[in-house]
């Protein structure tokens, strides 16, 4: 059983930089492979990135691929994304989510998993 918990989100102006982190308690971290995922209102949800488990593969939607980066760090249980040249279309709730025995690739792509977190806002205005 995993609990994951987001923070970092908040306002930022266009172009602008965030970073969120993607915080797990309980058992198994380590073996989970992790993604973001984020949902606007009155939108589909959105798989942007999703790492392995050991970090070497990563995966990108189009959308965030040159601008944003995902980063893991088991030591501290700990998922980062690095949000970079934050655009008006970017806003939403980012959720962070954990699933054993899935590529990344798929788990983007279905967002088919096990564990959720609960959410953070990110909001682009100048």
């Amino acid at each position: 059983q995993l609990q994951l918990v987001e923070s970092g989100g908040g306002l930022v102006q266009p172009g602008g930089s965030l970073k969120l982190s993607c915080t797990a308690s309980g058992f198994g971290f380590d073996v989970h492979a992790i993604g973001w995922f984020r949902q606007a209102p009155g939108k589909e949800r959105e798989g942007i990135s999703c790492i392995s488990l050991n970090g070497l593969t990563e995966y990108y939607a189009d959308s965030v691929r040159g601008r944003f980066t995902i980063s893991r760090d088991n030591a501290k249980n700990t998922v980062y994304l690095q949000m970079d040249s934050l655009k008006p279309e970017d806003p939403s709730v980012y959720y962070c989510a954990a699933q054993r025995f899935m590529a990344v690739r798929q788990m983007c792509a279905t967002g088919r998993v096990s564990y959720w977190g609960q959410g953070t806002q990110v909001t682009v205005s100048s």
